[in-house]
């Protein structure tokens, strides 16, 4: 396969998250319904979570494993583990801070500045940045199988991802439907190419050389700033009294994270 037939294959695979952020145009949608989208949002948050620390943790466990019988060394499991942990805190605090932040800028009545101090709007622009750091590592993955010539893994990879990231849309959004808010088609837009782009430029990268470091710091970063909007999604939650709806939420959108991670599993990936 070409160069350019992957790429274009990544870029779909990254920009099916597309498919889900259309559900944030809905006018006023009822609360239980805000109260669902918002737990499935969580739900599929968790199975990202779940899916970026084992994927991260991979290359550190075999740096260990190398390392107790002489075939590596020490100091790979070290640094390693420290750009795991390193990743994580940046993820996780890095996101604090820069939330805090934003939420006291933009003194002016542009749109962009009203939406910088919304809570919804900010927090579907955290969203869609820890989604685009995780598929940030889903393209190196696709780029890496297909530089080692493993094109029938790299197709299923993007095959897989593509599914993934379909189910992803509704995550950046749950937050302005949760609180009643319409958003532009330009910021969904930009959601969508914040979320879903990095899978094309992860391929692009990781078509040109492997690295295990790069993969792993990525993947960490990932893990931490998907770890900073579940609480705050959590949050939005415990002000919604739909217990019930919660919890079939987060039931649904753990399903539906599974469920297309069991396709890649099929296809041998």
């Amino acid at each position: 396969m070409s160069t350019n037939k992957l790429l274009v294959l990544a870029a779909i695979a990254g920009m099916t998250i597309l498919i889900g952020l259309p559900i944030g145009r809905l006018r006023n949608p009822a609360p239980r319904l805000r109260a669902f989208l918002n737990a499935v949002a969580i739900g599929v948050l968790v199975f990202l979570l779940f899916d970026v620390f084992s994927h991260a943790n991979e290359p550190v466990e075999r740096a260990l494993t190398n390392a107790v019988d002489s075939s590596g060394t020490w100091a790979r499991f070290a640094g390693l583990a420290a750009v795991f942990a390193l990743g994580v805190a940046i993820g996780l605090l890095g996101l604090v801070y820069f939330d805090r932040h934003t939420s006291r800028t933009g003194d002016d009545d542009s749109t962009g500045a009203r939406n910088r101090r919304n809570p919804a709007y900010r927090l579907a622009f955290l969203i869609a940045l820890g989604i685009g750091l995780h598929n940030f590592s889903e393209g190196l993955a696709i780029g890496q199988s297909a530089a080692n010539g493993e094109i029938s893994l790299a197709l299923a990879l993007i095959i897989g991802f593509g599914l993934h990231n379909a189910t992803e849309g509704f995550g950046i959004v749950a937050p302005l439907a949760a609180e009643g808010e319409r958003p532009s088609w330009a910021f969904l837009g930009a959601m969508g190419l914040l979320g879903g782009g990095p899978t094309f430029v992860g391929t692009l990268i990781g078509k040109s050389f492997v690295n295990d470091a790069l993969f792993l710091a990525f993947l960490a970063l990932a893990a931490g700033s998907i770890l900073y909007v579940i609480v705050q999604l959590v949050k939005v939650a415990v002000r919604q009294s739909a217990a019930d709806i919660v919890m079939w939420g987060i039931f649904t959108g753990l399903v539906a994270g599974f469920a297309t991670d069991y396709v890649l599993v099929a296809a041998g990936a």
